[in-house]
């Protein structure tokens, strides 16, 4: 595996799969996030966008998480081994999303500029999370199966099997887990 794209619903986990399985395999992480937002929640030109994505996996090996289906699987799965779809209960993920609002902490796979607050865009955000499941993953899953039918998907669903596939993969020489 030397190409791995994460997907999942906001609050999901998959910043925090991304970092570690990087940390894991010794790989570059890629979070779309940090590409697409400019400073002060503004979406950049799609062509510039892509570029950005396109110049991100320049090299032969990383982890890329985030969805941008539509946007961007045509650059990233015709090169992808694995596909990790995380199976998070959408409570999970709502919880997870107002907790770390809260929390208002500078999250690495957030672009520079981009604060979370609890204001009217944030309430039409959670709703994007509550109906991610119904609402948006059908169309993800519809762009990646006329893209990449034969990328081989691993579902992951709760801490656990996130931790078991992790300890199933080798450690990357050099790399100390502690």
């Amino acid at each position: 595996m030397q190409r791995i794209v994460i997907l999942g619903n906001a609050g999901s986990g998959k910043s925090t799969l991304a970092r570690a399985l990087g940390k894991r395999l010794n790989l570059p992480v890629v979070h779309l996030d940090t590409l697409f937002w400019e400073p002060g929640w503004v979406e950049p030109d799609a062509e510039q966008f892509r570029a950005r994505v396109r110049k991100a996996l320049t090299p032969e090996a990383w982890i890329c998480e985030g969805n941008y289906a539509r946007r961007t699987f045509d650059l990233r799965l015709p090169r992808t081994d694995l596909i990790i779809w995380l199976d998070t209960s959408r409570l999970t993920c709502f919880t997870r999303v107002i907790r770390r609002s809260v929390m208002n902490r500078p999250r690495p796979d957030l672009a520079a500029g981009c604060t979370e607050k609890l204001d009217r865009a944030f309430l039409t955000f959670l709703n994007f999370v509550w109906n991610f499941d119904r609402g948006y993953r059908p169309g993800i899953e519809a762009v990646r199966l006329a893209i990449g039918p034969h990328i081989p998907v691993v579902h992951l669903r709760g801490s656990r099997q996130i931790r078991a596939f992790l300890d199933s993969l080798p450690v990357a020489s050099g790399v100390c887990l502690e």
